[in-house]
């Protein structure tokens, strides 16, 4: 006998720390995937320690050849299919795509689109069966070029156009597919990126969301059948600013506003 899981990618820190809290809030069981065990570890007992059943930390480099089967083989040691996929890993790298190193700029492709699109692909028959759900993590850089973020901007593109399409293709099925597009939120990604919250960044803290908040909103809005969410008055203006600025007067502004963080 198998039990339906809610798998969260990225578990270990952050918006991806906070939408596992949220799934165990509301019933799901879960299986944490992530590279740090013992956060995942650390996490499985809070949420054991609040009542949920204790999920199922899995400790995994994503971004490794084979992992999507890697996975699916310890689920299925564990008892569990997936029903709801959670890809939020991902990272970036702030700078000229000239000046950063090449092998970390593919990596960064390979773990933002690669990953996620091989264990969306290996997943979606066990979640069509289960009419459960897809909630791939964006950003507002999902919609706008990013000159200084280069790599990272469009790889948040093609999850976005990704998802999308799956929502429309799946729709039949019974399957919600949705891409949460949060704004700067401050967690391990920023560090990892080269965010400075001294400078330009720290004069934005008020108007970030917490992770949690964030969370709730994607969360609530894959069980609403939304296909895309930007949580945030102030992001919603900058897509929908994003959208009618020509590009020969977006590009200069999206680069100075990198050079400034």
């Amino acid at each position: 006998m198998t039990r339906p899981v809610a798998v969260i990618t990225g578990a270990s820190d952050g918006i991806g720390a906070e939408l596992a809290r949220m799934f165990a809030a509301k019933g799901h069981e879960l299986a944490l995937v992530a590279r740090r065990g013992a956060r995942l570890e650390a996490l499985a007992d809070e949420i054991a320690a609040n009542g949920a059943p204790r999920p199922l930390p899995i400790e995994l480099d994503l971004a490794a050849a084979g992992a999507a089967d890697a996975l699916s083989d310890r689920l299925d040691a564990a008892g569990a299919t997936p029903q709801f996929l959670v890809n939020n890993a991902g990272f970036g790298l702030m700078g000229r795509a000239i000046e950063l190193d090449a092998a970390e700029q593919l990596a960064i492709v390979d773990l933002n689109m690669r990953a996620l699109t091989a264990l969306t692909l290996r997943f979606l028959p066990a979640i069509v069966a289960a009419k459960g759900g897809v909630l791939n993590v964006a950003s507002v850089a999902a919609f706008m070029p990013g000159p200084g973020f280069a790599v990272y901007y469009a790889t948040k593109a093609y999850v976005r156009s990704f998802s999308e399409a799956l929502s429309q293709e799946l729709k039949p099925e019974g399957v919600k597919v949705a891409c949460l597009c949060p704004g700067p939120v401050q967690t391990g990604f920023q560090a990892r990126a080269g965010f400075d919250f001294s400078g330009a960044m720290g004069a934005m803290k008020p108007a970030m969301l917490p992770a949690s908040e964030v969370a709730r909103q994607g969360y609530e809005g894959l069980m609403a059948g939304k296909r895309v969410i930007v949580p945030g008055v102030v992001n919603q203006m900058l897509v929908w600013g994003s959208a009618v600025t020509p590009r020969a007067l977006l590009l200069p502004l999206l680069a100075t506003a990198q050079q400034r963080r």
